[in-house]
Parts: structure tokens; sequence; C-alpha cells
């Protein structure tokens, strides 16, 4: 079974292909039942239909492949209710010979656009649709126009200025919040690159400005005589009422009763009417006066990131919005502190928040998660960009970043051209001049009765419905069928949880059907849905079918967003202990051996690397924070939880290969032994790429070999690890760190500190070896130790 090939297929990645039919059955699996899904996968092949799903009247699933048709009746059964639907009107003309592409066998994944004046479904056949390959070709549909809703009602009320009365559809709003502590030649840098973003910004794009330190400055972009701004205490909280009453963006109640129209200041506009006052506000941004010695400058960035939405919610913004906040430094100031301003007190480290001794931790955090829940009801995104060489406070800031999709970006210089690629990246522009940004999704999950929703993990937020098909145990963001993301990309993946029924009666052999329907708006503001159904089937007890359907890659994904989850409750070494205890059952579970006899244990090769990358997983960064900070550790988290299976297993067991002058590069072993003094070594872990050069290598560089024509072989084997690191680097977002390092030179330890530790300091014969000086066991001795207690049944 080629689980990449159904990837490809489905946009989905299942733990286990086949599905146990009873709860006992289900749990002597060890590793939960779980699909991660990526919903906005890039198809070959991808139907794209102008027109309304039809929906199931029960159990609200939409048209699929799997759904039974009476082509002379006009009714459709569902698969997941068995309820009788009939077909609209518009789809008279369906038959054999003429089927919409939803209902085409080989198109488990459709996605429709939907009018952006809003329409009831039953958009269907028309007479003149040709055979049913060509359904995403013809699509001779025509549209029941009966309930068409005006512009306005689709929209909501109009925002700041009459845009409507401009001519401008509006898009989506932005936001910048802007720290003016950040030194003076730093904030150059950053003020270029928010120009430079404007110049790139559609022009009905809604922006405003928001600017901080020891107080916070909205900006009246409409205000044209000059520049005039609101000013926020910064050491006071604000709610959100307060801010829309500050900004004028309340109602006035009458005496009757009846609400007066809302006394908008156009502190958000689009584009096209404010670029000129945006642009000299930018200019206009000045560092904050030199601080007193000893101490750090006073930074509000609670009070900036509560009154950004307070302005977005104000404005009923429900087309999409985000705010991004570029700080270089941390909160000291108001709610949200992370530190005071005195430099004799340190900021937190892991250490502080284990013992209890991170004053400000427990308050802000809180703080942001009361942030967190005011975005996802608005569906506003939160961005951060840090450049920094300190903390800022992004553990805390985390949650809601994570729980809306927002982007985080750790970096140390706004020069640097890993800020310069993030930010600009964001802003790319489709063929049509549509911003490649989705707002306000959703993703909905409709089941077969004999399978219940525990839960999900990923950039997502829980909205709480609950339906027959949610199981009572939760795991991450439970409780509910459908789920709130602020935004989605094409490599947002989550990881969805599932268990079987109660007393169900199935047999082994049939299937069961599950249905994701993913709704967003585009850049263009156009809504649009795809809908994923995919089926698998019951397997009897003992059956062959369950060890063939196990992904070792998806169950190592899964278990490490299941332990990075736990972190939030469980000390580290909690965690590893139970990763160990899953680990041991595990082997018990599926090894082959005789019972009190390690020697003869055995796993077969769809279970063989579990075990190897449960080892790195429980070294990585992830679970050992040693030498992280909280802020690293937060970042790395973040990352690992919305990232797919492929990205996932890098930053967890990282790729290394190896350029020789025997031909061309090969996979190695990520252990110690790799290390030569005669090779090139390209180490890539997701968020660090290390060009590591051999002794020897090194050595001839430096005598300048590759300069010279004789030796055109040795420049050759130089430029190959350096081409394929620029390769990965400019793919990947956030832009990975690149380290070129020779052996034995400081920088080194970014890749001695994920090898193997085959060879250490203890070990007897090392053959001259490289060596590692750590008392961590090695890969051999992690997985004679599990061979020894799983054999003890």
């Amino acid at each position: 079974m080629d689980f990449n090939e159904l990837e490809a297929m489905e946009g989905l990645r299942w733990s286990w292909h086949s599905w146990p039919a009873t709860k006992p059955e289900v749990a002597s699996l060890v590793i939960p039942l779980s699909i991660m899904c990526t919903p906005l996968t890039p198809f070959n092949e991808l139907p794209i239909l102008p027109y309304d799903p039809l929906y199931c009247s029960q159990c609200h699933a939409v048209l699929n492949p799997y759904s039974r048709v009476d082509y002379t009746a006009k009714i459709w059964i569902c698969p997941f209710c068995y309820e009788k639907n009939r077909f609209p009107v518009s789809y008279i003309h369906i038959n054999e010979n003429n089927i919409p592409a939803e209902l085409f066998p080989t198109y488990c994944t459709v996605e429709y656009h939907l009018n952006k004046r809003g329409s009831d479904q039953g958009l269907g056949l028309s007479s003149g649709l040709g055979s049913a390959p060509s359904m995403n070709k013809a699509l001779g549909l025509r549209s029941n126009s009966s309930s068409f809703t005006s512009m306005s009602a689709y929209f909501g009320p109009s925002t700041g200025s009459d845009w409507a009365g401009a001519g401008l559809m509006v898009g989506p709003a932005i936001v910048f919040v802007v720290d003016a502590c950040t030194p003076e030649d730093e904030l150059g840098l950053l003020k270029s690159e928010l120009l430079h973003v404007i110049t790139r910004l559609p022009e009905n794009a809604l922006v405003g400005l928001v600017v901080f330190d020891s107080m916070v400055r909205v900006y009246d972009l409409g205000f044209t005589e000059c520049l005039r701004v609101v000013l926020f205490h910064g050491e006071r909280e604000v709610s959100s009422e307060q801010t829309k009453q500050l900004l004028g963006l309340h109602q006035m109640t009458q005496p009757l009763g009846m609400t007066s129209a809302v006394q908008r200041k156009d502190f958000l506009l689009p584009v096209s009417q404010c670029e000129f006052n945006i642009t000299s506000a930018i200019e206009d941004i000045c560092s904050s006066p030199q601080i007193t010695r000893g101490h750090r400058p006073l930074r509000s960035t609670g009070v900036a990131i509560s009154v950004a939405v307070g302005l977005l919610e104000g404005c009923s913004v429900n087309t999409g919005s985000r705010v991004m906040v570029f700080t270089s430094g941390p909160a000291t100031i108001g709610p949200g502190i992370i530190v005071n301003s005195d430099l004799g007190n340190s900021i937190r480290t892991h250490r502080d928040l284990n013992n209890g001794h991170a004053a400000y931790y427990r308050k802000s955090s809180e703080f942001y998660k009361q942030i967190s829940q005011r975005l996802s009801d608005s569906s506003i995104i939160l961005d951060l960009f840090v450049c920094s060489l300190d903390q800022v406070g992004a553990a805390e800031i985390k949650v809601p970043v994570e729980s809306s999709g927002g982007f985080m970006m750790l970096g140390e210089s706004f020069a640097s051209e890993q800020f310069r690629k993030c930010l600009r990246q964001m802003f790319d522009r489709d063929d049509s001049g549509n911003l490649k940004m989705c707002f306000d999704a959703t993703i909905e999950i409709v089941t077969t009765k004999d399978v219940k929703i525990c839960g999900a993990l990923g950039p997502c937020t829980s909205m709480r419905k609950m339906n027959n098909s949610v199981s009572n145990k939760e795991i991450g963001e439970g409780g509910t069928y459908i789920w709130k993301l602020g935004t989605v990309t094409s490599k947002t993946c989550i990881a969805f949880f599932f268990e079987v029924g109660d007393g169900q009666n199935v047999q082994s052999g049939s299937a069961f059907f599950i249905q994701f329907i993913t709704r967003y708006r585009y850049g263009n503001m156009g809504i649009r849905k795809r809908v994923t159904t995919v089926s698998r089937r019951w397997t009897g007890k003992h059956s062959p079918d369950i060890a063939a359907g196990f992904d070792q890659e998806v169950a190592a994904s899964v278990m490490a967003r299941l332990a990075i989850h736990r972190t939030g409750k469980s000390y580290a070494h909690d965690v590893v202990r139970w990763l160990d205890k899953t680990l041991i059952r595990f082997a018990s579970k599926f090894g082959d051996y005789m019972p009190e006899d390690p020697s003869s244990f055995r796993l077969s090769s769809n279970f063989s690397l579990y075990p190897q990358f449960i080892y790195y997983l429980r070294r990585s960064q992830f679970i050992d924070v040693f030498n992280s900070t909280p802020d690293e550790t937060a970042y790395f988290r973040l990352m690992l939880n919305r990232e797919g299976v492929v990205n996932s297993l890098i930053m967890v067991q990282p790729t290394l290969f190896q350029y020789s002058f025997d031909g061309p590069p090969i996979p190695v072993l990520l252990d110690i032994c790799s290390i030569s003094p005669d090779v090139i070594l390209l180490f890539d872990s997701f968020f660090y790429v290390v060009i590591h050069y051999g002794s020897k290598i090194a050595q001839w560089r430096k005598l300048g070999y590759d300069k010279d024509p004789i030796h055109e072989n040795f420049r050759k084997l130089l430029e190959a690890p350096e081409l394929d690191a620029e390769q990965l680097v400019a793919e990947r977002v956030p832009v990975p760190k690149l380290i070129k390092c020779d052996q034995h030179s400081s920088q080194a330890r970014f890749l001695l500190a994920k090898l193997n530790p085959s060879v250490t300091q203890n070990s007897t014969y090392t053959d001259g070896s490289e060596i590692i000086f750590t008392d961590d066991v090695s890969l051999q001795v992690f997985l004679e130790h599990l061979q020894e207690l799983a054999v003890q049944g």
C-alpha cells in the first residue's frame, strides 16, 4: 500500500487504514485512530464547481461519489445516514451518462466556488453537458437565482468610510502593529519593508496602523490635515468596548430604543483611499528616546495587540482580517508583561516556569488566552514577527497566534533575509491580483454512525457544536464536529482523532465513511468549499489488514503532537515516561518474539522504523528543552503542530546526506559514525540547514585547491551541497538558518547535538572515529532495552 499515492489523491494520511470494530481492539492498537488532514492540498486535477453543494437533509453530508443514485426517480441516498434525498429541479437532466463532477468516482475531492451574492443549493446540470470524464471542463450549469441576496447582506454593514459608495468591494483588513522601541537602524529597515508591503496590497485591502512604546498610538488615516492619533496608556488594560468607545466606533442608543448610525473615524481604510497617509505615517515612526541606563525600554505590547483587535472588532470587518505585530523586545509594562524594565531582573527560563518563579507568566498567559477567544469570535489572525537577540514573550503569545493560524517568526534582525522573505511571501498575489491568503475558515466532519470524533490538534479552535458523531472523550480541541481556523494554507495540517462507537454491530469488511468540509474565504473575498469524502473498511480481530495498513510515519507525527500537547500540563520527564510506556506496549503487541527471550524479538518492516522515531522524539527540542529558551520552545512546538507528516518527521528525525568523490550524494545514518574527514555532510532539521565539511575537505578549501583548474572535481564537490542547501532554504517558509561549519569547529555543535551517540567518551573501541561527549544512551542501547521490556509480556 503506497501511502504517499493515497495522500496525493485524498490530502489525508491515516495512522491505521483498516479499523477494528470494537473499543477493546482499538485500545490494543496503542496508537490512536487518527487522520492527518491537509485541507487545501494542491491536486493535479481538482474539479472547480461554480455552484453550491447539495446537502443531505438529515446529516448535512454533501453529495459525493459514494452516494447511491436512482436516476429514474431523481433520488440520491446518503451513504452516511441512508436518508433519501430528492434532487432539485436543476438536476433534471441527470442520468447514467450525464452526471455532475461531485458524483464522478475518481473525484473524492471537489471544490465549490460559491456565488458571491449567495445562492440556494440546486445548481445542477443543463441538457448540453458532456460525458462524465469531461465534467470538470464542461460545466453546463445553471443557477436558481430566485434566492439571490443583496451584496450588502453578504458583506454585512459597511465599515469605516462609505466603501460601498466608493464602488469598492471590501477586501481583507490588515493592521500593522509596530514596536517604536526598536533601535533606529533596525526600525528604518522595518519601515522600508512595510512600505514595500503597502505597494503590493490590492487597492481594496483595508489597512490600519498602531505604533507602541510606553503608549499606544492608533493612526487616523482619514485625517488629511496632519498626522492625527488616538493615544492609549500602555499600563492600563482596555476592554473591547472601551477601545470601540475611545476610537468612536460605539453605537449610540436613542430614547426609543433605536440605534443610531455608528459614528466612525477613518482608522481603517482601503489602500486606494489612504496610501499617501499610511505611507507618511510609517515614514514618521521614530525610535523612542534613549532609556535609563540599566533598564529595558518601556513596551506595552499587550495593550497594543488588544487595541488592534478592538479596532477590527469595532469596524465589524467580516471579510477576514489580520493583526501583524513587529517587535524587537519583551513587554515591560501593562497587561501581557514579560519582565519589568530593570535589567537586574532576568527574563524567565524553563527552570523558572517549572519552579513557579516566573512572576508574570501565568497572568500574562491568561491575558493572551482572552485575546485568543476574541480573535476566534471575530475571525482575526494574529501574526508575530520577532527580530531580537533576547526573548520577547513568544511563549505567552503562542496561544492566540497558534489558535488563529497566525504566522510566527523568531529572527535576529530586520535586515535578515529570513525576515524579508517571510514577510514578502505572505503578500504574494495570484494571476488575478488577489492576495494568496485565506480567511475565516471552518472544517466540518461528517461520519457514519459507528465513528466518533474525539478532537483535533493543530491551528484550530473548537466551536463546541455537538451532534451524535461527537465522542465524550476529548483530545485537544474536542467536543465538536466543527472547528474554526483564522486562516488556512496549502501546508496547514491538522490531526483529527477518532474512536469506535459503543454497542455496534458492524460486519468485518464493510465500509465506513468520513467527509471533510472546509469552508474558507479566498483573497478575492469569494467563499469556497472544498469537500473530501473517503472510505475505509472495518476489520475483524487479528486481521492481517491491520498491520498492512499501519503508517508508521503518521504514527510518529501524531505521537509527537500528543506529546507536546501533554507538555502543557505535565513535566517533560513525565511525557518521556508516557512515550516509553506506549512504545513498550506497542512493541509487545506487534513484535514477533519468544517470551522472555530478547534475542528473538523482531518487528516487521511496517513497524520497524517507529521505535527509532520515538527515540529521536525523546531527544528532540520539543521534549528536551535544555539549552532552549521558552520562546524558542514555543516556536518549535507551534511549527510541529501545523506542519504535515514529511516536515514533522524532518523536525523529529533530521535528514543527513553525504557528498564525496565516490559518487552522487547519498543518505547516511544520523549517527556520529557518518562524520569523516574526507566527506561533506548536508544536515536538515527543518529549522537549521548545516553544511559540515570534514577536516581534510576544510583544509583543502583553505589552501585554495577549489580555485585551481586542476582540481575541478573538488570545486564541484564544494558546490553540490551549497546548491542543494540553497534550494532547501528557498522552498521553505519560515526560512531555516543556514550554517556552514568545519569538523571540530564550534558551529559543528548544531550537527553533533542531533546525531546518535553510538561512540562516546565511554566507548571501549573507537577505531579512530569521531566521538560525542554525552551521557545519553545510543539508539542501539535504547532498542536493546526496548526488546528486554517488550518480551516480558
